[in-house]
């Protein structure tokens, strides 16, 4: 974890002091409100879903996570509140976990889930969800045999979704963009891109070859591209990890999530406002 402060001045000679904690670790973590604080305005992004490997053709990779926002929530100085930062995903196929600040009910950006294997059918996996005043969910994989790993979800929209052929599809509202996978089996697929948590930006892009990871958005870090004999895991914050084929050694685990808490609420709310990194 985390901790930025930076003083601004306020009217007359009196200071206010802007602050930040930031917990991009997955764990369990007690914050304690700071003197002063009555509100405080969150950002949460779960962690993508891992990647899985196939006997046959490709193994689906992971979708992205949700990424949910709160502004102005009431606060009491030197009590402490729950945060929870969601893991990624295995590269087993696991499910990324939720990110959440006091409760799941209060804001939220819930894990994606992962690859999911061959069962008479090629089962599409669910982007993480979210709870909050605004957000987006994670890019899904569709149901073919060997999508790319999914996006994140943005601020105002969801996150690029895992395509079987042809270009990852783009993220909406901030999502990172998910991977292609139209290669051969040889190659593990790239992952999806992550989202940043320090407000609203561009959109990631879809990764444009097999084995390319998908873009980033809103700052946050690309899914990373597929190799011969592996796999890419997902651009960090949310992203999903790419699957592998049969001749590939490694699919790839999904990106944890992060949870950002910033004060005052009142004056600093999600997505755009003096919210930005310092």
């Amino acid at each position: 974890m985390n901790t930025w402060k930076k003083l601004i001045a306020a009217a007359g000679d009196e200071e206010v002091a802007r602050a930040e904690s930031v917990y991009a670790v997955e764990g369990t973590f007690t914050w304690v409100c700071p003197d002063g604080v009555t509100s405080v305005s969150v950002v949460c992004v779960g962690g993508g879903g891992g990647g899985i490997k196939r006997a046959s053709y490709g193994g689906p990779g992971g979708a992205g996570a949700g990424l949910g926002y709160k502004n102005n929530i009431s606060v009491t100085a030197g009590s402490s509140y729950t945060v929870v930062v969601g893991a990624g995903g295995t590269k087993s196929g696991g499910n990324g976990g939720d990110s959440y600040f006091i409760s799941t009910g209060t804001v939220k950006g819930g894990g994606g889930e992962g690859g999911k294997p061959y069962s008479g059918g090629f089962p599409t996996n669910s982007g993480g969800t979210y709870t909050g005043d605004g957000g987006g969910n994670g890019g899904t994989n569709s149901s073919q045999p060997k999508p790319g790993g999914a996006g994140a979800g943005g601020y105002s929209g969801n996150g690029g979704a895992g395509v079987n052929s042809g270009n990852g599809n783009n993220g909406a509202g901030g999502g990172g963009g998910a991977g292609r996978s139209s290669g051969t089996s040889t190659y593990g697929w790239g992952g999806g891109g992550g989202v940043g948590i320090w407000g609203s930006g561009s959109s990631g892009s879809g990764g444009t070859s097999y084995d390319a990871g998908g873009g980033g958005g809103s700052g946050g870090q690309a899914g990373r591209g597929g190799a011969a004999n592996s796999a890419g895991p997902g651009g960090r914050f949310g992203g999903g990890g790419g699957g592998a084929g049969p001749n590939g050694d490694y699919s790839a685990p999904g990106s944890s999530g992060a949870v950002r808490i910033v004060w005052p609420g009142a004056d600093r709310s999600f997505p755009s406002t003096d919210v930005g990194y310092y």
